[in-house]
């Protein structure tokens, strides 16, 4: 069976989301800021009339921020309970369509922690790897819960 993913640049890593997650891809959009939130959401902003928070991953991956916000992308998921967020990216790269051989489970214990639910496989490509991720699982419930009360 094959599956498509949207893949995007993440500092130097690449990482991929199913395609049927993906409401969107848009430019970035400057947010409006919420005062005590976690360290990673960098606001809201209106989407055709929907308030959607955005998600910064690379804080949210503990990785170093984005030097120039202006070129990154939004990428806008649906969650399992219909709310949006946006994902603040460094760019889109493509579409990827895969067959599900080319998809190994995950490493059980990855720099110490054990079982990293938002990490749902591991695409081998000819010349990379690349880390797919399950979007429902990036944020915990108390997230989710934090974010649908803006």
């Amino acid at each position: 069976m094959e599956l498509k993913f949207l893949t995007f640049h993440l500092d130097k890593e690449i990482f991929a989301i199913n395609i049927m997650k993906v409401e969107r891809v848009k430019e970035y959009e400057k947010t409006t800021k919420m005062p005590n939130i976690a360290e990673y959401v960098e606001g809201i902003i209106n989407l055709m009339g929907e308030i959607v928070p955005i998600i910064n991953l690379r804080k949210k991956f503990m990785l170093p921020d984005f030097e120039n916000k202006e070129k990154t992308k939004i990428i806008v998921v649906k969650l399992e309970n219909n709310k949006k967020v946006g994902f603040l990216v460094d760019d889109v790269r493509e579409v990827l369509t895969v067959t599900e051989d080319k998809i190994d489970e995950p490493p059980a214990h990855i720099g110490g922690m054990s079982n990293v639910k938002f990490i749902s496989g591991v695409i081998k490509l000819e010349n990379e790897m690349i880390l797919t991720l399950e979007v429902d699982n990036l944020l915990t419930s108390e997230e989710k819960l934090a974010l649908a009360n803006i």
